[in-house]
């Protein structure tokens, strides 16, 4: 925050929500962003289609999830809106399902303001708080408007996690996720998408490197730290596998991409 109490923007600094935007084609980025995720694509090339294969699996997962039954869905981190965002897809499934967002950039806010206000007041909603407070976070005003507690909640946390380093104080990602796991009630879903070394150990590490360098520390996971974060709860098919393996699509399919193109894994658990 600046003195005066308005948010600071901090557009010479790049922020991970804006190099993100940049990826998938977006214009809702600043010389500071353009300029750390050129140097993030040159330590790893294959970030554009890591970018693009993470938006698919978010699109398709929250599909799924729609028609599964799901109607109230939590997303953290969201990140700038590119359409088809994940209220569009739940929508258009389920028109009455509750949606809220959430982000720590003040960008992406002014964004979603304007994203949003065309859509019916009480189903969309977008609050903006920090993933490292989850208990600031569940008691912001618009997610307790908006979402009701007693009943399943989708959330996701996509490419969001390997944001969050485990020599943190509050004890790291894990204790993060055990705390929004705690707060949702029976019949809630998590869904989690993360960057991992198992493919491309040298490659990650650079792109690791990269991000450290423009002031956004980051972890990538093995895939059993990764299950770890979906501990007690019931992991639906396929369990945690490369975002393009998770129950692709013949469109999917049809890219042949490979898992270190991915870079990521993803995995749904349901809570029993």
């Amino acid at each position: 925050m600046a003195d005066n109490g308005t948010v600071d923007l901090r557009l010479d600094q790049a922020h991970s929500a804006r190099m993100y935007d940049y990826y998938l084609g977006g214009t809702t980025n600043f010389p500071a962003d353009r300029e750390a995720a050129g140097k993030a694509l040159a330590a790893f090339p294959s970030i554009l289609a890591t970018a693009r294969i993470n938006r698919r699996f978010l699109q398709r997962s929250t599909r799924f999830l729609a028609e599964q039954g799901m109607t109230q869905f939590f997303d953290v981190g969201t990140g700038i809106p590119t359409s088809p965002n994940l209220h569009e897809v739940a929508q258009e499934v389920t028109p009455s399902a509750r949606v809220v967002y959430t982000d720590n950039d003040p960008i992406v806010l002014a964004h979603a303001r304007a994203l949003l206000h065309s859509h019916a007041e009480g189903r969309t909603a977008y609050a903006h708080a920090d993933v490292t407070d989850p208990a600031d976070l569940l008691a912001t005003a618009e997610i307790s408007e908006t979402l009701d507690f007693t009943r399943p909640i989708a959330l996701s946390l996509n490419a969001l996690l390997h944001f969050i380093t485990d020599d943190r104080v509050d004890g790291g990602a894990h204790s993060i996720v055990e705390h929004f796991k705690a707060a949702l009630p029976s019949g809630s879903t998590l869904t989690i998408t993360h960057v991992t070394p198992d493919f491309d150990p040298e490659g990650i590490a650079r792109l690791t490197g990269a991000y450290r360098a423009a002031g956004t520390p980051g972890q990538a996971r093995q895939h059993a730290d990764i299950v770890r974060l979906f501990d007690g709860w019931d992991l639906l098919d396929p369990g945690v596998v490369p975002t393009h393996r998770w129950r692709p699509t013949p469109e999917d399919q049809a890219e042949n991409v490979t898992d270190a193109e991915a870079a990521c894994y993803a995995g749904i658990a349901r809570k029993p």
